[in-house]
């Protein structure tokens, strides 16, 4: 496999430094060039970011010059980069990534901004790596020579996975989460340390339409030219906690079929997805990780599992409201957000989805 040059939009916040991260020593692509805001832009990527995930900023890119997110700052500097990941704030992506896939780029992005556009594909490759079938849609629909691909907010991913296969394997019908969600997940600076510590806050702004909406589009399935969405019921309360990184996920599922908690257990256990995609480089050898403990699983000891990539599930147990209760995990930062994007991106690798001038 040939590398391939990618460029990182917003790569000096924090989801964007976990972009660098990752694909600084990734086997199929290579950074040719990162974006940042007006303030950033024109400076050293070294001087213009404050590293804040854990590690040392790759020494590759600390003397890149900061760009500004527009298809003729890259076009000039990076002409053979074509495929785009952005970790935008979504008010920036809704005006950015549409200008960039109409200028030709493929766009793997992590903002909400597009997410539940009809002919967006919305993907977890595990899950529903088929509703790429929307990108000739999208493209046509719009007029566009790239395209845009999007990834779930990083709680939905951790909901969703599970989900997957009990709902092949029983019918997912009504789904109640309480989230404790980690301070990543707002980004760099984040919330104040005086507001979360000692202290749980029952509220992130637009995050339970998330979980309630993103769900149902990606146990769909594509009809033409659009998702029909899975036929589930969910209400979502989420709650911001004192931990760094790890969203944790309390789910009571209601079945068509109602299961045993070992069924269960061994339906997640035994999940696998196609040959195709767990051959992908950055897809976990183990994507659900079923724990026995009583008190697991703990973001502290089980959000690294498979490098980040993996989501591990506990407490499966039978609920006296619904059928089955458990609880989910997964690293909001790796699998979640930018480990998620690029592994949307392998696949499109994969399939064909990019040009012969994008690689």
């Amino acid at each position: 496999m040939p590398h391939i040059p990618v460029a990182i939009l917003g790569a000096t916040g924090a989801v964007g430094q976990r972009f660098v991260q990752l694909l600084a020593d990734h086997p199929w692509f290579h950074i040719a060039a990162l974006t940042g805001s007006e303030r950033s832009a024109g400076q050293p990527y070294g001087r213009a970011c404050r590293w804040v995930v854990p590690g040392e900023m790759p020494e590759a890119v600390r003397e890149m010059t900061v760009l500004p997110s527009t298809p003729e700052a890259l076009a000039a500097a990076a002409p053979n980069a074509r495929l785009l990941f952005s970790a935008l704030p979504s008010g920036v992506a809704r005006e950015v990534e549409p200008a960039l896939a109409a200028a030709g780029y493929a766009v793997c992005s992590n903002a909400s901004a597009h997410r539940l556009d009809p002919d967006v594909p919305l993907l977890i490759p595990e899950v529903n790596a088929d509703h790429l079938a929307l990108i000739p849609h999208q493209q046509q629909r719009r007029g566009w020579p790239g395209f845009i691909v999007t990834s779930p907010n990083c709680s939905t991913t951790g909901v969703v996975l599970p989900l997957k296969p009990l709902h092949e394997a029983f019918g997912v019908r009504q789904v109640q989460i309480v989230t404790l969600q980690a301070v990543s997940g707002a980004g760099y600076p984040g919330v104040p340390s005086l507001e979360i510590l000692d202290n749980v806050i029952p509220y992130i702004a637009g995050e339970e339409d998330k979980l309630e909406q993103e769900p149902r589009k990606l146990l769909g399935r594509v009809v033409g030219d659009r998702v029909e969405e899975a036929p589930i019921t969910l209400s979502a309360q989420v709650h911001r906690v004192p931990v760094f990184d790890g969203h944790l996920a309390a789910l009571s599922i209601g079945f068509a079929t109602e299961p045993t908690p070992e069924a269960v257990a061994e339906v997640l256990r035994d999940y696998r997805p196609s040959s195709e995609v767990a051959a992908l480089p950055s897809a976990p050898q183990r994507l659900l990780i079923v724990r026995q403990e009583p008190d697991r699983p703990q973001p502290r000891r089980d959000r690294d599992a498979e490098g980040g990539m993996a989501v591990t599930v506990g407490r499966i147990r039978r609920c006296p409201l619904l059928h089955i209760r458990l609880v989910s995990l997964v690293h909001n930062t790796l699998r979640g957000a930018a480990g998620g994007a690029i592994l949307n991106a392998e696949l499109l690798v994969q399939a064909g989805g990019l040009s012969q001038e994008a690689q």
